[in-house]
């Protein structure tokens, strides 16, 4: 299956290419002296999970391009998404001698392409970066869009800053190596995408739903790249959140991140507590924007075929608002959340607090 190109195009900046096919990784060196022509060394930053697997073939195929290449493997898991991770990293980073045209490659999932990029984005006030995504999850979302960032205490995420990569380059036969926890993991941020992006990609994916899950090439492949396509609109149109265009894909984070933050990180993966999250603002949808009780329906199927059945987790009321209260999309103290109307047609609501309430006394009941 030959690989396909989707182009992340801006207005004020240079685009850049999102690769999607089976076995590029191996010709990573050669995008990455395509894209960044003025890099002479590269750092690839992976973790404990992916290095035995891709770290050979990425750091043969960058050396083959006569790039000076080296390592950094983070221990595995959302508890290096963190400031003494990140110290150690810059640390690394001067130590061998890194310079403004040095290129990081990101190799890995979504907490090495989040730490990786924000230490590409402040190292020297930014060096050259690419992200090579393995796992599902930061194919379809973390990779595309330039979001960086580390989770401090208070919340996930907090600390990070917008810097896009020169490419990605997402190989799908690393996804081969996925468990299904990663695996449904993925397909939530696919779901949310197809929910916000419009009738032809969700009604594309409930179609196709048991294929995906099944892990069928092909369905695989289109899934992923009309996510990066419907990603690479959004993130085209608002890059940096300012227009209110963007927020659309915090479909379902404002629920999953505080169940994330209570469970401690790590015990949900971040797809199966974006699902939860996303069939509670659906059902806020429809109490406050006149959403079809069968757009629900639909969704709470779609989840189900996708492996992403309803989470065992509950918490108080005033835990889950306490936790809400830390969350970037807040304004003015009030908590917002992304809220369907129907497929492809949603705004950002402040939620007063007794309604929240209300609705989430009616949501922990149903545990």
């Amino acid at each position: 299956m030959p690989s396909t190109k989707v182009v992340v195009n801006f207005a004020d900046k240079p685009s850049y290419d999102v690769r999607v096919g089976a076995g590029i990784l191996q010709g990573i060196g050669q995008r990455v002296r395509a894209t960044c022509p003025q890099a002479h060394q590269a750092l690839v930053i992976t973790d404990s999970n992916v290095a035995p697997l891709y770290l050979d073939a990425a750091v043969s195929s960058l050396k083959a391009e006569g790039l000076r290449t080296s390592s950094i493997t983070i221990p595995a898991g959302e508890e290096s998404k963190s400031v003494t991770c990140l110290s150690e990293i810059w640390q690394a980073m001067a130590q061998r001698g890194l310079d403004r045209s040095a290129c990081v490659v990101a190799l890995g999932g979504g907490v090495v392409g989040d730490l990786a990029g924000f230490a590409a984005a402040t190292y020297m006030r930014g060096i050259g970066f690419v992200q090579a995504p393995t796992s599902l999850l930061a194919m379809v979302d973390s990779s595309v869009g330039g979001k960086t960032a580390i989770d401090l205490p208070a919340g996930k995420n907090l600390a990070g800053a917008f810097y896009q990569p020169a490419y990605v380059c997402a190989d799908t036969s690393t996804l081969a190596t996925l468990n299904q926890r990663e695996w449904a993991c993925g397909c939530g941020e696919i779901a949310k995408s197809a929910v916000i992006g419009g009738d032809d990609f969700f009604f594309w994916l409930v179609e196709n739903a048991s294929r995906l899950a099944e892990r069928d090439p092909e369905v695989v492949n289109e899934a992923i790249v009309r996510s990066v396509v419907f990603k690479a609109d959004v993130v085209a149109a608002d890059e940096q959140e300012r227009s209110g265009t963007r927020e659309c894909l915090n479909y379902g984070h404002t629920l999953g991140h505080a169940i994330e933050k209570l469970a401690g990180y790590g015990v949900y993966s971040h797809g199966a507590a974006v699902a939860e999250g996303m069939r509670f603002a659906l059902r806020l949808g429809v109490a406050l924007a006149d959403a079809p009780i069968d757009l629900v329906h639909e969704q709470d199927a779609l989840l189900d075929s996708l492996g992403l059945e309803p989470l065992a987790f509950s918490a108080s009321p005033s835990q889950i608002i306490d936790a809400m209260r830390s969350d970037k999309k807040n304004r003015d103290g009030q908590i917002r959340f992304v809220i369907p109307s129907d497929v492809g047609a949603w705004s950002v609501l402040p939620v007063e607090e007794d309604i929240l309430r209300e609705h989430l006394d009616a949501w922990s009941r149903s545990k």
